[in-house]
């Protein structure tokens, strides 16, 4: 054969043509793909291990210094982080029915006995830890909140009644109507060793407190409310497999839109056969690695079928022309790939930048799916831009499918069909046009750029927005806070002074101010510390005179009332007496509320920090939420420009043009910004579980760039026009850019009927992006192309590699 008439066989092709790569696989490709067969088979075993669960620590940025204090106090103070608040309603009555009181307690057992809780810690009237203190005219008098007789008799429930009153547990672990009990139970990160499994914590919370306790459904006369980090990850990890049917929807879509435009069944079963081998290598190489699927990793299996097929639509649409014109099978899968290997390469490699960066993030979770996502994509290197191409060497394209591809594509360069769209497209290539789409994407970038700057970091609703607002967790949530002077958004500050200086005037006088000025904070409920037990029982031993209720400087009083709340009240202060929280409940964990508490405190440890006494961030759920929130934030900005500086490396490593690269990067830059735009306005925060969303967003669009812009700079550089390049681009590839755009934003649009928000959130951006770069790739780039790339100069140094077909070749094309 010559290099210039096409091969009529396999036999005719020379094997020796093609770089080492392509020699490599395609010359043993029955050797590679047994290989692939025996991989999926093992990696498939291993795959079917996979367990799903999180961990509360991975959740937080464990090198930031305010979480490096929480974990330094976390032994010596308990429930500081990690906590779940379970209430015991009475539907038909008050707490003081017998009855009620008798399940209440079997609750409480049943709570302090399950696997991973901290019992040293568990509160509720049922606990002896739970004290009552009164003082009387014979010094103080007090005991447990429980009376150690208690019979369920009228005279055991009055003193019941007497010791909840005078312990001030109205609001606090008794509801505000006295129909309600709440029980707190912290919880441990591991357990004999082991990370405690979330997933099994919330289904023993659902069959063993849930169920049993509360039969009858709407008219039960118990109801359980439960509250927590831990009860939320568990509904997620319920939820996964609600996310796992409507991934399977967004696949079943995807297969029939393509389908539709192929009509080949063989080929499309080949692009989703690889696409879902890519998946279920990753998953077994996740579980080999020792890592779990959490509820915010589940949707990167999702992410690499979506990628694969992108890359697989492009090989098979590839193959399926050049089967078209007559080649065979085997040398159309060999000419698509040298056509599109770079092309794809680049782009994956930018998919893996944009995941990698994510690595930055101080957050655990985020660095695992950061890790996860890009092993998924180096292995779409193999499964899509390699043994995609070999199987279709082997199975080809249904010769009425190559046929009507054929055919389609002449009746679209004469202008009808999809010939209408093409046309107007290749419209944007002209100076008038071309100014109007840069108009209009200017405009747009302004509006959007605007908007974005109401976007805000963190939680912007109560609750959890992970769920939607009528979930059972967030029904929950709203009936403690209605019910409680206290919640589950408890922001903590640990004061740290020296080995036996707590009782100090000066430590508990500071101790007091700090409390006074978080009342002062808009959003905060109520705060509690030591120096209000200390000015509690100092009042008491002086007969409750008022004159009494601030802190005294007498060390005997001081160091009594101290003493005293150590029995009582252990977790107000450390055995040291060195280490005292100050709590503070917030009305919700809402972004801004979070900011105003920690900036007080910040402020207030700015000038009254000294040698001895230390004012430290942060601890209790809302506290290290607000340390999250700082991290995110900054971290937002980085991540962006790290994902940029790599997509533009890669662009210019690939382009070797400045131009070029500036075509290729605008319509992601505006992409990006016009999401943060539709963030703000759907109230949709920046947090651990959409921040991965706006870097995948740029990753994934470059993709269609790069498709579309090598292609027809190789036209260009063959000597054809900018609309003739661009015609070309579109038949060649770009009208598979609009083909895959489309039909992923089709599949995860349904998501946004997911019962899980967090998920249907996820869906509405995935399906923005995917549909604004398609749209972005397809105008902005001959519109942007005619000021920079119209002139031979602006392409004469380009350094892409030549098509992989003959120039008389492509000529048929057209």
């Amino acid at each position: 054969m010559t290099d210039r008439i096409p091969p009529t066989s396999a036999q005719e092709f020379d094997k020796k043509s093609g770089n080492i790569l392509e020699r490599l696989v395609f010359n043993n490709r029955s050797s590679f793909v047994a290989i692939c067969i025996l991989l999926t088979i093992a990696l498939g075993f291993f795959a079917s291990k996979l367990t799903a669960n999180a961990s509360f620590d991975r959740m937080i940025p464990q090198d930031h210094p305010y979480i490096q204090n929480y974990f330094e106090s976390r032994d010596k103070l308990g429930g500081l982080g990690n906590v779940l608040r379970i209430v015991v309603e009475n539907t038909q009555g008050d707490i003081f029915d017998p009855n009620f009181l008798e399940i209440t307690k079997r609750v409480n057992d049943e709570l302090f006995l399950t696997p991973g809780v901290d019992r040293a810690w568990v509160k509720s009237i049922w606990m002896s830890s739970v004290r009552w203190t009164e003082a009387t005219e014979e010094g103080f008098r007090g005991g447990s909140v429980m009376p150690d007789n208690f019979d369920g008799t009228a005279q055991s429930i009055e003193e019941l009644k007497r010791n909840i009153r005078t312990a001030g547990l109205v609001g606090n672990l008794v509801g505000n109507d006295y129909k309600s009990i709440m029980i707190v139970v912290p919880l441990l990160e591991n357990v004999n060793g082991q990370r405690l499994d979330y997933g099994a914590l919330g289904e023993r919370l659902e069959t063993k407190i849930r169920n049993e306790f509360e039969p009858g459904g709407p008219a039960a006369k118990v109801r359980i409310h439960i509250v927590g980090f831990a009860k939320l990850v568990g509904d997620l990890i319920a939820g996964i497999q609600q996310m796992l049917t409507y991934f399977g929807i967004a696949i079943l879509v995807t297969v029939t839109i393509i389908l539709g435009y192929t009509r080949c069944l063989r080929s499309t079963v080949v692009v989703l056969a690889c696409s879902l081998i890519a998946v279920l290598w990753l998953l077994g190489l996740i579980q080999l690695l020792g890592f779990e699927l959490d509820p915010y990793s589940a949707l990167v299996p999702f992410l690499v079928f979506a990628i694969g097929v992108s890359h697989g639509a492009q090989k098979m649409n590839g193959i399926m022309q050049d089967v078209g014109r007559g080649i065979p099978r085997y040398v159309a899968a060999r000419f698509t790939f040298r056509r599109l290997f770079v092309a794809g390469l680049t782009a994956l490699i930018a998919d893996a930048a944009g995941f990698a960066v994510l690595m930055f993030i101080d957050i655990p979770v985020i660095r695992d799916l950061a890790l996860i996502a890009s092993i998924g994509v180096a292995i779409l290197v193999l499964t899509n831009l390699l043994l995609l191409p070999v199987s279709l060497s082997y199975i080809g394209i249904s010769p009425g499918a190559a046929r009507r591809s054929l055919n389609n594509e002449r009746k679209e360069l004469g202008g009808s069909g999809f010939g209408v769209v093409w046309t107007l497209l290749d419209r944007f290539t002209t100076r008038r046009w071309a100014i109007g789409a840069i108009a209009v994407a200017l405009l747009l970038t302004i509006v959007g750029y605007a908007l974005s700057l109401n976007l805000k970091v963190g939680d912007l609703d109560p609750g959890a927005p992970e769920l939607r607002p009528d979930s059972r967790y967030n029904r929950d949530t709203n009936y403690i806070n209605g019910h409680y002077k206290i919640s589950n958004d408890q922001f903590v500050v640990i004061v740290k002074t020296s080995p036996e200086r707590c009782a100090d005037f000066q430590v508990l006088k500071e101790t007091e101010n700090l409390t006074w000025a978080l009342r002062e904070v808009p959003g905060v409920t109520g705060t509690v510390a030591l120096s209000d037990n200390v000015i509690k029982v100092v009042s008491g031993l002086q007969e409750g005179n008022p004159k009494w209720l601030s802190v005294s400087r007498n060390k005997m009083l001081t160091g009594g009332a101290v003493h005293w709340t150590l029995s009582d009240n252990p977790e107000m202060v450390d055995k040291d007496c060195s280490t005292i929280p100050v709590f503070a409940y917030l009305a919700d964990h809402k972004a801004e509320t979070l900011r105003n508490v920690l900036s007080t405190v910040e402020r207030f440890a700015a000038e009254h920090n000294d040698k001895d006494l230390r004012f430290l961030l942060a601890a209790g759920p809302a506290g290290i939420e607000a340390v999250t929130n700082i991290v995110v934030e900054r971290a937002s900005r980085t991540m962006l420009f790290y994902v940029y500086a790599a997509v533009v490396l890669l662009c210019f490593i690939t382009f070797r043009s400045w131009r070029a690269v500036v075509v290729a990067v605008i319509p992601l830059v505006v992409t990006s910004i016009l999401c943060e735009a539709l963030m703000a306005v759907l109230g949709i925060g920046v947090k651990v579980a959409t921040l991965p969303v706006i870097a995948l967003g740029v990753g994934i669009g470059v993709d269609y760039s790069l498709y579309l812009l090598s292609i027809q700079m190789d036209n260009q550089r063959a000597g054809m026009p900018l609309a003739v390049a661009y015609q070309q681009a579109i038949g060649f590839t770009g009208k598979v850019v609009a083909l895959v755009g489309f039909t992923l934003a089709a599949g995860v649009i349904t998501w946004a009927w997911s019962p899980i928000k967090f998920q249907a959130d996820m869906g509405i951006l995935l399906t923005f992006m995917f549909l604004w770069n398609m749209v972005g790739a397809l105008v902005l780039i001959p519109a942007l192309s005619y000021f920079l790339l119209n002139e031979k100069t602006a392409i004469s140094n380009e350094t892409t590699p030549q098509s992989a077909v003959p120039e008389e070749w492509r000529a048929n094309v057209s």
